[in-house]
């Protein structure tokens, strides 16, 4: 294995990949895409232990490959960041049909449907608890049915019935397990973190040093400015009890003993009320008009 020694001692670093469910074709097409940018790696466990046993006193750094080296597992080296080199060997994962016996590397589910496969079919969904009706001559799949679950083997049945609506659920290339940088392994996951996240985990870190300070009373820069801040909490407190005030809290204070001063007074409504014009009155007839109407009634 000094092949393995020579690529350790040349790239600083390496990703640790599972070559599960691959074939020698697929094997090629993925050496190819990576010449260039990287080399794949892959030999026995047992004489890659030995290898990196026999060379830690040369390499004492090495020796925390001997807990990872397991499984069906290989070595892509590289000189390339590694999150870039990441996403070209995410791009080795081809589609593939489930066939019976293997462990389903995520969930399964069918979605309801209306299928393509005759009524004769309908035993089968039958057997498998999945509620179906012919529709249109054609089985149709009532409700969405989860049909393997991840890290389950996959059964006879099951294998056949994505066979016959030609569904290929599962993806095969390489598996990313372990980052080799340095000297350090570190799970693979952590190549996909961006700046965000990084950012949440330092302030989530720092949220637990500070709470750790206040509750022993040890003071610590995370925790000063709560300090600083119930210091100030308790002083204002003081200056609404007492006579005692100060800038800080002089607008507080101004607040609780007139607090009719901060209400803003609210506007009123100014109504305009038309009074519409009286009719005068008709004027009364005098006592000599009424005479003379009287007198012609009786004809003097």
């Amino acid at each position: 294995m000094q092949r393995f020694v020579d690529l350790l001692e040349t790239f600083p670093r390496a990703v640790l990949v599972t070559v599960d469910n691959i074939g020698s074709h697929h094997m090629q097409k993925i050496r190819v895409g990576l010449r260039g940018r990287a080399v794949l790696m892959l030999g026995k466990n047992t004489l890659m232990r030995k290898a990196v046993k026999d060379n830690l006193a040369k390499h004492p750094e090495w020796e925390t490959l001997l807990q990872v080296i397991k499984y069906n597992v290989g070595f892509v080296f590289t000189h390339e960041n590694l999150s870039e080199l990441r996403e070209k060997l995410l791009e080795s994962r081809v589609p593939a049909q489930a066939k019976a016996g293997i462990f389903a590397p995520q969930d399964v589910v069918i979605p309801k449907q209306i299928t393509t496969l005759e009524p004769t079919k309908t035993t089968f969904f039958a057997a498998l608890d999945i509620p179906t009706r012919i529709t249109k001559g054609c089985v149709e799949i009532l409700s969405d049915v989860n049909l393997c679950k991840e890290g389950e083997k996959v059964g006879s049945s099951e294998a056949a019935l994505l066979q016959m609506l030609d569904l290929r659920p599962f993806t095969y290339g390489l598996k990313l397990i372990n980052v080799f940088d340095e000297g350090f392994v570190y799970p693979a996951r952590l190549l996909s973190t961006n700046t965000g996240d990084l950012y949440k985990a330092f302030a989530s870190g720092v949220a637990n040093v500070a709470a750790l300070s206040l509750g022993l009373g040890f003071p610590t820069l995370p925790a000063f400015p709560h300090v600083v801040l119930n210091a100030y909490k308790n002083l204002v407190a003081i200056a609404l009890g007492t006579d005692y005030l100060f800038d800080q809290a002089k607008a507080l204070k101004e607040r609780v003993e007139n607090p009719d001063a901060f209400v803003s007074a609210p506007t009123a409504a100014t109504t305009t009320t038309t009074v519409a014009p009286v009719a005068a009155a008709p004027a009364e007839p005098s006592s000599e008009e009424e005479e003379e109407e009287m007198g012609d009634l009786f004809g003097f």
